[in-house]
């Protein structure tokens, strides 16, 4: 049943880019017309939404406040700040938020819950460590922090969002996970939500994570589980991002 769910690619540029490069990596996006996602840093996403206006590109936040609307949190960035700036998109529990300023799954849930308050769309991010692979705890791992979103939220708030897997034993390690054993996660994910709601698991869009890049993205996509991507660095060439959409058929 993948052929009904819309593929989505989304850029995660990460702490990177200066005011003249974010434009000049949004404007071939706007001139190809792919319906694709980006997601600049905080301080750029007031004037891409302004260069994005009337496109088919969205705009997405790398992390958004577990805390509502406005308050004493200083450095903090609220879900209806995001929402006003023209946030379609808000990246959630990405592995490097996890890993180096300690999220946890409640944090996560949290945020996902403040993101679809303000009617924007939570993009989930799981993903197991090598450790983890290699002590065989992949499944049980992606599995736990997936299922700890539908036990705080209900399974149903899934309706509503995105699920990014990424497989971090993968990232810069010199490790590579195959399509197959994407595929494989993928399933098994959409497996555990079926467990709860087949007709939520089928509509689900579980994007890619793991380093996709212009030649592996085609084979990637033609797996009937990966609904899609969630790209780091070649998100920062415009060629290679277009090259991606474009094997998603966006």
């Amino acid at each position: 049943m993948s052929h009904s769910r819309q593929k989505l690619v989304i850029g995660n540029w990460k702490m990177n880019g200066g005011y003249r490069s974010a434009q000049a990596l949004l404007q071939p996006l706007v001139t190809a017309g792919v319906s694709a996602v980006v997601a600049p840093p905080f301080v750029y996403l007031s004037e891409s939404a302004r260069q994005l206006a009337g496109s088919s590109v969205s705009l997405a936040a790398q992390d958004v406040a577990a805390e509502a609307g406005y308050g004493a949190f200083t450095g903090e960035v609220s879900a209806r700040m995001l929402a006003e700036a023209g946030v379609r998109y808000v990246i959630v529990g990405h592995s490097e938020r996890r890993q180096y300023y300690g999220e946890t799954d409640a944090q996560v849930a949290e945020k996902s819950l403040r993101t679809v308050e303000e009617g924007m769309i939570p993009v989930i991010c799981v993903g197991e460590t090598l450790a983890q692979r290699e002590a065989g705890q992949a499944f049980a791992v992606v599995s736990a922090q997936l299922m700890a979103i539908a036990d705080c939220c209900g399974v149903d708030f899934l309706a509503g969002a995105v699920v990014a897997y990424e497989p971090v034993w993968a990232i810069g390690t010199g490790r590579t996970a195959t399509p197959d054993d994407a595929q494989a996660m993928h399933a098994h994910l959409r497996g555990v939500i079926a467990g709860r709601n087949p007709g939520i698991a089928a509509g689900l869009r579980i994007l890619y994570g793991g380093s996709v890049k212009a030649d592996n993205a085609a084979s990637l996509f033609a797996m009937p589980d990966i609904d899609g991507a969630l790209v780091g660095g070649a998100s920062l060439l415009a060629n290679d991002f277009l090259a991606i959409c474009r094997a998603a058929g966006l």
